[in-house]
């Protein structure tokens, strides 16, 4: 089992920065391809970045491409989302997630085994 715990969410002004961060539970972490995915009122949760376990490859929404960044710290079992350039349309709660282990990285939502609670961001005009 891997419990997820997220922070590092608030309110910030259109074309600010936030990072969020997520922690995990147990010894595997760096065995874990991790994601965070975004979901805003009335609309499915979407798929943000995602980082492999084996070669810390990246992928990410081209919504997001070029302003977010995904980066995790094996030693610490956190991975992070350093979210710049912030528009409204960003606002949304933000999920961390996990796959099982040795797995694949994916965008898919159903792909990931663990969640975390979520945190929110809002993005003021």
């Amino acid at each position: 089992q891997v419990q997820l715990v997220e922070s590092g969410g608030g309110l910030v002004q259109y074309g600010g920065s936030l990072r969020l961060s997520c922690v995990a539970s147990g010894r595997t972490f760096s065995k874990h391809a991790m994601g965070w995915f975004r979901q805003a009122p009335g609309k499915e949760r979407e798929f943000v970045a995602a980082i492999a376990w084996s070669n810390d490859n990246t992928y990410y929404a081209n919504s997001v491409k070029d302003r977010f960044t995904i980066s995790r710290d094996n030693a610490k079992n956190t991975v992070y989302l350093q979210m710049n350039s912030l528009q409204p349309e960003d606002t949304a709660v933000y999920y961390c997630a996990a796959r099982s282990i040795a797995s694949t990285y994916s965008i898919g939502a159903d792909e990931y085994a663990y969640w975390g609670q979520g945190t929110q961001v809002t993005v003021s005009s």
